[in-house]
């Protein structure tokens, strides 16, 4: 069964999850485990949620499922473990950080993003879990409804946090944020498929530090 360690906090303030539906949607993938592959594997179903309490939440960047690969889903949106070849949408952002923070000089970047998760930084799918090989294979198994209060509950009861949408799918969630106590900030996707068409230069590591700062936090370090 799936490891449900340090979720106390969004247990707390996500009456979904109080009133234990991820509970019984990782009871479900755990029985689908005995007939299909699927990642992550069970003890990093949760994990953005675990390395990043609700309390903790700074910037929300939102993806859409697993990657579906061997290997290579970690339980946080775009990221892959230490080692793993980095995905091209990763690579893209990666790319981004350099020219935007660091003034295009090269710079030596993790494929786990845990460091970002650690410091406030949800990485958030908007499925947990996907069927090897099938992306969007579990898009209608329940997460979406879970994964959805997260972020209208983050947006009611938080203040001055910063949502990365990235895409279409991703921006289709801008009604669950309130953009008067939110900074929301949209571009294309960063897959090679729409990265130049205006991911690359949008300048959302630099704008989500300014933000931070300008409401009493600390900059992320990106």
């Amino acid at each position: 069964m799936t490891d449900f360690l340090s979720l106390e906090t969004w247990e707390t303030h996500v009456p979904l999850m109080a009133a234990g539906y991820h509970r019984s949607l990782a009871a479900l993938v755990d029985a689908l485990r005995r007939i299909d592959t699927i990642y992550p594997p069970p003890e990093r179903v949760f994990y953005a949620l675990q390395v990043t309490p609700f309390d903790a939440v700074r910037v929300v960047i939102l993806g859409q499922d697993p990657y579906h690969g061997p290997g290579q889903a970690d339980g946080m949106a775009f990221s892959v473990p230490e080692g793993v070849k980095a995905p091209p949408s990763l690579r893209n952002i990666f790319k981004e950080v350099q020219r935007d923070i660091y003034n295009g000089e090269p710079r030596a970047f993790s494929t786990d993003l845990t460091r970002w998760a650690k410091q406030g930084v949800l990485l958030l799918n908007a499925a947990l879990t996907v069927k090897a090989h099938k992306a969007a294979s579990h898009k209608a198994l329940g997460w979406h409804a879970l994964t959805d209060r997260i972020i209208a509950q983050l947006s009611a009861s938080r203040e001055h946090l910063v949502f990365m949408l990235w895409g279409n799918h991703a921006q289709s969630k801008k009604p669950l944020i309130d953009a008067a106590r939110h900074l929301i900030l949209e571009a294309p996707h960063p897959s090679p498929l729409s990265a130049h068409q205006g991911f690359l230069g949008c300048g959302h590591f630099s704008q989500a530090n300014a933000y931070l700062v300008a409401h009493g936090s600390t900059p992320i370090v990106w």
